[in-house]
């Protein structure tokens, strides 16, 4: 493609929330080498309307398995066809989708879900790119936590969005249909298609992806525009959910020693827990590098007893085994419950009573692409044009559908999107502004670039 010497030039652009106004304005001169339909294309950006569907969609309480996780779907697939998209949206089979043999598990009961995609272009074949996300939010946890105990208020606040979902993943939905919306406005032709999936059930499992794949929806190259802290994650960990249920001997409080409490027959166990964790972090994967934890195995609820006064004979503990890089779940599951049988062996009680493991709710295998596939240096191409910064690969310690789209799709896909997951799962999420601006742009660079933009 012969690429012009036009020039250009990221815009001030003002956003307004209750009582607020930012401002976000780069000094830098923009990339010089683009073509006009690229120019055009990022020219097309309408940051104004960005940052307000991120709003938006922050007020649309899409909690995993909730009726506003459809809703939101129908409003996503509705949006897509108005910008002249052809749209496949269907309701899940979700009794089939659970027959089948590789279904990656769900943890939240749903009565229906939906998956959507949007195709821009006529022209036969693969769609060169694919914008994935999903539309999906943890549970808010303790209101009283949240700024006017309000997770749902998407208040612009200084120069970011706060908000369940704000970070994860969105920023990430709202740049994809940005991206969508502005390869419309800008007037330009593609020679290959662009497509966008909006997906359920990211957060327990996958099972959006899952039947995305499973409907026949390929590509040559996906991006899904979770949040990465500007790097280009090509490597996700993976993530199995178990349940410990550890026996113990009811008794009456003011006489405790004749029973044995549940919670007492946990400590040893939960200490072999943090000693395979150990273990299972030796020796990370390079792309992990400064990634504290790789591999983390926690524990995220517990509940024993039933009475105050009751000495507890029953502990269940529900948590996250962290899949190593390449590693088989059936060799992760395997470890951790030898940990705990070896446990048992040790203790007196647990010897004669032994804690019962169970697999259920998400099952995140982990996932990789090879540094070495294009589709990685153009990304890296693209945030040097574009935020004229030199982007690092990464891995990342948590599952997503990356696994999903490179193991069942074979669908070359990376992670590139605005926000940090520090901030993801907390009653602090947010993202900043100016990064959900410079990420959108990227990735529209990165759009118009891989579909062949001309005028």
């Amino acid at each position: 493609m012969i690429r012009s010497a036009r020039r250009w030039t990221p815009s001030t652009t003002c956003f307004y929330g209750p009582s607020v106004s930012i401002a976000v304005q780069s000094d830098r001169v923009g990339p010089s080498g683009l073509s006009d339909a690229e120019v055009d294309v990022l020219d097309a950006i309408d940051e104004h309307a960005l940052v307000q569907d991120l709003v938006h969609l922050i007020r649309v309480p899409s909690v995993t398995g909730s009726d506003a996780e459809s809703d939101l779907q129908h409003r996503q697939a509705r949006r897509l066809e108005s910008l002249g998209f052809a749209v496949d949206a269907w309701k899940l089979d979700l009794p089939g989708l659970a027959a089948h043999p590789h279904h990656p598990g769900t943890e939240s009961v749903r009565q229906e879900g939906y998956g959507v995609v949007g195709v821009l272009g006529s022209q036969a074949g693969l769609p060169a790119l694919v914008l994935q996300g999903h539309v999906d939010v943890v549970p808010t946890g303790d209101l009283g936590r949240w700024h006017d105990r309000n997770p749902w208020s998407g208040d612009i606040t200084g120069t970011v969005v706060r908000g369940r979902g704000a970070c994860d993943m969105k920023a990430g939905v709202a740049a994809n249909t940005a991206v969508a919306r502005a390869l419309v406005a800008s007037g330009v032709t593609l020679e290959r298609p662009f497509a966008v999936h909006s997906v359920i059930s990211e957060e327990d499992g996958g099972l959006g992806a899952f039947a995305t794949m499973l409907r026949g929806h390929g590509a040559e190259a996906a991006v899904i525009s979770e949040p990465t802290s500007g790097r280009v994650v090509v490597a996700n960990a993976g993530a199995l959910t178990f349940e410990l249920r550890v026996p113990g001997r009811a008794a009456h409080a003011s006489v405790r020693r004749s029973g044995y409490s549940a919670i007492d027959a946990f400590l040893p166990v939960h200490a072999a827990l943090a000693e395979l964790e150990l273990r299972r972090n030796e020796r990370p994967h390079h792309l992990f590098d400064g990634v504290v934890l790789p591999y983390p195995i926690s524990i995220g609820h517990i509940h024993a007893g039933d009475w105050a006064s009751s000495v507890p004979d029953l502990l269940v503990a529900e948590g996250r085994l962290g899949v190593q890089l390449d590693e088989e779940p059936a060799h992760a599951r395997a470890e951790l419950t030898e940990a705990v049988a070896a446990a048992c062996r040790r203790d007196g009680w647990l010897r004669d009573h032994p804690v019962e493991i169970a697999w259920h709710g998400g099952q995140f295998a982990s996932g990789h692409l090879d540094p070495a596939d294009p589709l990685v240096a153009e990304v890296l191409g693209a945030i040097d044009e574009v935020e004229q910064r030199t982007a690092s690969l990464a891995g990342a310690p948590y599952g997503s559908d990356l696994r999903l789209y490179v193991g069942m799709g074979g669908i070359p896909t990376l992670h590139y999107g605005p926000g940090d997951v520090a901030y993801a799962h907390a009653p602090r999420e947010q993202v900043e502004i100016a990064e959900l601006l410079a990420t959108t742009r990227t990735l529209a660079l990165l759009a118009a670039r891989r579909c062949g933009a001309h005028r």
